[in-house]
């Protein structure tokens, strides 16, 4: 049970942190917890700091949760003392996408119409990670609606467009931009995003983090908004993708309130596998890539055939795109029929999220039904196609970041192909998104590891190598890095 909120803030006065800290990974940060080295409450207040100083630079913070923060600190610093340590995110900071619900704070699903909205319980990945003794200091900004209405501009928040920190004149990507900007600006170590399509590997790429989307089932959506029933998933955004594994281990498992999970529980293998990997790519993965991202890419399969062998195959055609286009159209329009049919939109900041959600409303069922019998064909011609292999690879992004004032090409509404994102969200496999270079502009790229079902370990295991084999994890933003 939490300790009683108290009447007004909570005055603290420590010794001061090397600021150095804030791109320390998890695994760094809980030896010196662990050790004794550093208090959370020192964390704490470290990262508090720096969520209200830059948070609002790069509109990434919808909520500061200090108070909540530093209760949940001080008691994980009295666990610790007292020889309660509960593991490796025991007193370690982070910040959620405002979509999962939080007791008492508001949860605004990154909307105008919702930007008071309260909840009196806390979402389940909340609460898990609070078993795990980890100390919630933000709620991080999004898309509104998670992108749900068809937005076609970053200004579709009501708290400002989320803003890279490698060049706040260019976009944080995707729906959970937030929360990969707050890991990429050292706002947290840690972070909580969501994604339907895209939303998880989209804002990693840009930012230059490494953020993991897991299996279908795999984390409990209880206390998330819902876009749709089928695709959504939860999953964090790390500054490497060992610690990606640390925080699914704690996030995930069955709960009775989301009958989407399964009964399979994840313990993360940080062993090093002592056999090469098997990796493949799709034919034609990387047509119409940005130069940039293609010359990374081709750089990364020369790095990784150190560890791997890497095969070229051949996928059968099918209508990937279009099968998930349809069923998150139909989905997202079923989810928030009573918010569109209520002129609501209207108030919504983008211009074009106040209209284009009536356009979904008028799929028809069996064009549903029908995507939904082709894609059980697609789930199974994939895993056939990718049983051999530990991941499927290719960039995990066409493009590199696009400027914050302009239209972007999304992959939802077809101007841009993703085939990778099509296959992953719709058969609800895992992937994991790495940095792999940057953009003669200085803007990052990544690579994607997508796995079979269930097959988490394997694709952190290939990550992990990677992140073994360059240092891109390790370049943090002009001007945010202290040790710089």
């Amino acid at each position: 049970m939490s300790p009683p909120s108290p009447s007004g803030p909570i005055e603290v006065v420590r010794r001061e942190m090397p600021r150095s800290l804030v791109y320390a990974t998890i695994r760094e940060l809980s030896l010196l917890i662990r050790d004794g080295r550093v208090t959370p409450v020192e964390l704490a207040e470290l990262f508090l700091e720096r969520l209200e100083e830059l948070g609002p630079k790069y509109n990434a913070v919808v909520t500061v949760t200090r108070i909540r923060a530093l209760e949940e600190a001080r008691r994980a610093e009295r666990e610790i003392e007292a020889g309660e340590y509960r593991g490796p995110l025991h007193g370690i900071p982070y910040g959620v996408k405002d979509l999962l619900a939080t007791t008492g704070i508001p949860t605004t699903w990154g909307a105008s119409p919702f930007r008071d909205q309260l909840f009196d319980y806390d979402a389940a990945v909340v609460e898990r990670l609070r078993d795990a003794g980890a100390v919630l200091a933000a709620k991080l900004a999004m898309i509104e609606l998670a992108g749900g209405m068809g937005y076609r501009q970053p200004n579709a928040s009501f708290t400002g467009p989320p803003r890279n920190p490698w060049n706040p004149d260019y976009w944080a990507g995707g729906s959970s931009s937030g929360s990969a900007a707050a890991v990429c600006a050292g706002l947290t170590p840690f972070s909580i995003g969501s994604e339907t399509w895209g939303s998880i590997l989209s804002p990693a790429n840009n930012c230059g983090v490494s953020g993991l989307r897991p299996t279908y089932g795999r984390v409990s959506r209880y206390g998330a908004m819902t876009l749709s029933w089928t695709l959504d998933k939860l999953g964090p955004f790390c500054l490497t993708a060992d610690d990606c594994g640390i925080v699914l281990e704690a996030i995930s498992g069955f709960d009775p309130r989301d009958p989407s999970t399964v009964e399979k529980p994840f313990k993360y293998d940080d062993k090093t596998p002592r056999r090469r990997f098997k990796l493949a790519y799709i034919g034609g993965v990387t047509e119409g890539v940005d130069e940039d991202v293609l010359a990374n890419f081709e750089r990364s399969l020369r790095e990784l055939k150190k560890v791997a062998s890497i095969e070229e195959i051949t996928l059968p055609e099918l209508p990937y795109e279009a099968v998930t286009r349809t069923i998150l159209y139909a989905e997202s329009a079923s989810a928030f029929e009573e918010f569109i049919e209520s002129g609501r939109a209207s108030e919504l900041t983008a211009p074009e999220d106040r209209y284009g959600a009536y356009a979904r409303m008028t799929l028809l069922a069996r064009d549903y039904l029908r995507a939904m019998r082709i894609r059980m064909i697609i789930s199974r011609a994939v895993d056939e196609a990718m049983a051999p292999y530990d991941a499927l690879i290719a960039p995990s992004r066409p493009a590199p970041a696009t400027p914050i004032d302009r239209e972007f090409r999304g992959v939802v509404s077809g101007a841009v192909r993703d085939l990778m994102g099509a296959i992953g969200n719709c058969a609800g496999l895992p992937a994991i998104s790495v940095p792999n270079g940057f953009t003669d502009e200085g803007l990052p790229t990544g690579i994607q590891f997508m796995g079979r079902a269930y097959e988490e370990n394997k694709i952190l295991a290939v990550a992990r190598a990677y992140q073994s084999l360059t240092d891109w994890h390790k370049h943090h933003p002009p001007g945010l890095d202290p040790n710089d």
